[in-house]
């Protein structure tokens, strides 16, 4: 079974074990934390931490989720080798995978339900890169 990487800060803690929950029959999550949902945390923690798990395991993919996940792909994206996408239409994560290659979702736990967030996710994990003219437009990022 595939690895996946998960984070998320307090506002997004129960989407995230939502997320686990959901998706354990077909993937080992491996949970960064934080731990609840009742003590406010600083998103750009969890972000690094995940990202910097996936550089070094470049074939493990990550999942981040907090309030309206721009944070966390904000800070996400500060890493080299880091395509973070925040999601939040099945088509746009078809496209982040497909076109960009994206190695970390994030997901904003306010501003998506659970059922559109575990579509978004179902898609961005099932879809592969297309490769071709999109390799050399990845390389330029």
């Amino acid at each position: 079974m595939k690895k996946i990487y998960i984070a998320s800060d307090h506002a997004g803690y129960n989407l995230k074990k939502e997320i686990i929950k959901k998706f354990s029959r077909k993937f080992i999550f491996i949970d960064l934390g934080t731990n609840s949902s009742n003590q406010s945390v600083n998103y750009p923690d969890y972000a690094h931490k995940l990202c910097k798990k996936v550089i070094k395991k470049n074939t493990y993919i990550g999942i981040l989720v907090c309030g309206s996940g721009v944070g966390m792909s904000m800070a996400a994206n500060r890493h080299k080798n880091i395509r973070a996408a925040l999601c939040y239409s099945v088509k746009n994560s078809k496209l982040s995978r497909l076109h960009n290659n994206a190695n970390v979702i994030t997901l904003g736990s306010r501003l998506t339900n659970k059922k559109l967030a575990f579509k978004c996710l179902n898609t961005f994990l099932i879809t592969d890169f297309e490769g071709g003219r999109h390799t050399k437009r990845i390389k330029k990022i």
